[in-house]
């Protein structure tokens, strides 16, 4: 498999994996707009040249859009291989290129969030272990911190004390999101029209820096939806998720 590091040089021209679209697309212009804003920061995009979601999305932690606490590690976004590229070893391939990087720019492990047991658009708790990864932190929402070091006696990441009870104080739902995700750029306004449009209380908190991010009342910043002060869930919602979850 060849490998493309996407940069300011190429955004344009690439496809983001993700979000398989044309730049016209809102989905894909969100996302590069806000991959563009981060490559100062020391994100990396590293994804297949073939078409499709085979890629890693990392940057140095003190820069990442979470609230952790991770001094000289390298923080991963994003590790995904789904459909006709899962089962080739190019996870492995996009975690070692990961390491090798990390590695060079003398950081002292990577970090990434999971949990004990696979949730929608979180890494796969069993890849980790089986990569050598072990969980450091855990938020009372179930959402962990895991990290590989490299090397002996590493102070370990953590979560920032305002995520490790997620929770907030209004009533009704809650949402907050990045644009790290380029779903919500889509879904965001459709799931608020059906809100307003039945007279359901929603809020939707948009964090639009690492700031506002590093300092969320959640692990999670990509996507977090609470009700009545209470997480629920981390998964993207369309409309008919949104609905669904309604009826319950």
């Amino acid at each position: 498999m060849e490998y493309i590091k996407v940069t300011s040089e190429n955004i344009d021209k690439e496809h983001i994996c993700c979000a398989i679209s044309n730049n016209n697309d809102i989905q894909v212009s969100s996302k590069k707009a806000w991959l563009s804003e981060r490559f100062e920061d020391g994100l990396v995009f590293l994804k297949s040249a073939e078409r499709g979601k085979c890629f890693i999305e990392y940057i140095p932690a003190e820069n990442a859009w979470n609230p952790i606490l991770a001094d000289n590690y390298m923080y991963i976004d994003c590790l995904w291989v789904a459909g006709s590229f899962k089962g080739h070893g190019y996870s492995t391939d996009l975690l070692n290129a990961c390491i090798e990087d990390s590695k060079s720019k003398g950081k002292k492990g990577l970090c990434i969030l999971a949990a004990a047991k696979k949730k929608p658009f979180l890494a796969e708790p069993k890849f980790l272990k089986y990569k050598g990864f072990r969980v450091c932190d855990e938020a009372d929402n179930g959402i962990q911190l895991w990290y590989l070091p490299f090397g002996e006696d590493v102070e370990l990441p953590k979560f920032k004390e305002c995520a490790k009870q997620p929770h907030t104080d209004e009533m009704g739902y809650v949402l907050y999101y990045t644009s790290q995700c380029p779903f919500n750029a889509k879904y965001v306004p459709v799931i608020e029209s059906i809100a307003k449009e039945k007279s359901i209380q929603f809020k939707a908190i948009h964090l639009r820096s690492k700031e506002e991010a590093q300092n969320a009342p959640t692990p999670i910043t990509t996507y977090a939806l609470f009700l009545d002060g209470n997480y629920i869930t981390n998964e993207q919602m369309n409309d008919k998720r949104f609905l669904k979850l309604l009826e319950k």
